[in-house]
């Protein structure tokens, strides 16, 4: 290793965090796998995809590693025509769609 970290050392560390993600899934799957969740909390869960996906999203439109982190006003029109064809047509497939094209075209034909 050129960075003077043994491969004992990563293993380790693969191996640890290995058990410490699968002891986090199990403490929530393992201990309310059986029983049946409130309804409040069914409520919530189901919000879960809709906060991640933008959370996930967000930091590559707002500061792109492709500019040097730096806003990109391609990424950002893509971003405004992906969730407007989204909220208008309530097509999933057609709005990253719409949004791919938007950002090709502006960043390759223009």
């Amino acid at each position: 290793m050129s960075n003077g970290t043994s491969d004992l050392t990563i293993w380790f560390v693969i191996v640890v965090l290995g058990i410490g993600t699968f002891l986090i899934r199990w403490s929530f799957l393992g201990t309310l796998g059986e029983r049946e969740l409130p309804g409040w909390v069914l409520r919530m869960l189901r919000y879960t995809p809709v906060a991640v996906l933008p959370a996930l999203v967000a930091p590559l439109v707002v500061w792109p590693a492709a500019t040097g982190g730096q806003p990109d006003p391609a990424r950002m029109a893509a971003a405004t025509v992906t969730v407007a064809v989204g909220l208008w047509t309530k097509n999933m497939i057609g709005a990253i769609g719409a949004g791919a094209v938007t950002l090709f075209g502006l960043l390759y034909m223009l």
